[in-house]
Order: structure tokens, then sequence, then C-alpha cells
């Protein structure tokens, strides 16, 4: 199975940002391209892992909402 695509935008309550494929550091006084490969590694690790916790979230609340299984054995 492939990994999550993260999606482009910013990271809740972080000056970090993804955009065109390129992780920004972003503040008041203006933006700079982080270009670490570590650091931008870490960045997309962090970014697929939260693609993949919204999508377990969303499976589960799917899950919740569905009627519950009928037993197959029928029931008298």
């Amino acid at each position: 199975m492939s990994a999550p695509t993260p999606r482009p935008g910013r990271f809740v309550r972080s000056p970090v940002v993804l955009r065109d494929g390129q992780w920004w550091l972003v503040s008041g006084a203006g933006s700079i391209l982080a270009s670490d490969p570590t650091f931008t590694s870490t960045l997309d690790c962090f970014a697929q892992a939260m693609v993949a916790a919204d999508q377990a979230v969303a499976d589960l609340r799917a899950r919740e909402s569905e009627p519950p299984a009928s037993d197959a054995r029928g029931q008298r």
C-alpha cells in the first residue's frame, strides 16, 4: 500500500506550510523555503501520518453511522 499524500496547506498551530510540493516556514515577517533534507523529510513523514490519522478517524465515523450488521443465522 502506498503512503498517503500530504495535502497542500498549513499544519494547524504551526508556522509550516506545504506549497507546490515545497515546505515553507511562515511568520508575520515573511516566509523562508525549508531546504534542509532531514527537516523536510521529517515534515513529509509527519504530514503523511496526519493524513493517515485523518483517514482512520473518517473511517471510524463512517462505521459508527452504519446500521448494525444483522445476525446471519436469523432471529425468532
